[in-house]
């Protein structure tokens, strides 16, 4: 049986990617670039975009236009509030899930 990691990683992207742009700014190419970075190189610029469109329209991140060096304006995302505590109470939560799974997994 094959494992369907894209459903492992659907429930949890949003918070790899809010905490992504906590660090700093950024722009949907560079987030799908760091992603790769993290060994999710299975994440695609199709799946990033709607995304960010989701978590801006639930107001967890808002995004301006910055000129670039390399072309037209790129739009720029950074965290508001609302992301910040979406990442708190994420981070809570998964660590009490992860804990309960491996501790099952290692059995």
């Amino acid at each position: 049986m094959k494992i369907n990691t894209s459903q492992i990683l659907k429930g949890t992207l949003e918070a790899c990617v809010l905490r992504l742009i906590e660090n700093k700014d950024m722009y949907g190419y560079e987030i799908t670039e760091e992603l790769s970075k993290f060994g999710l190189e299975m994440v695609a610029q199709g799946t990033i975009y709607p995304l960010l469109l989701k978590l801006e329209k639930e107001e967890l991140i808002s995004g301006y236009l910055k000129e670039s060096t390399d072309g037209p304006p790129r739009k720029y995302y950074t965290l508001t509030s609302g992301g910040s505590k979406y990442i708190d109470e994420f981070s809570r939560v998964w660590h009490q899930i992860s804990t309960a799974i491996n501790n099952i997994l290692q059995q």
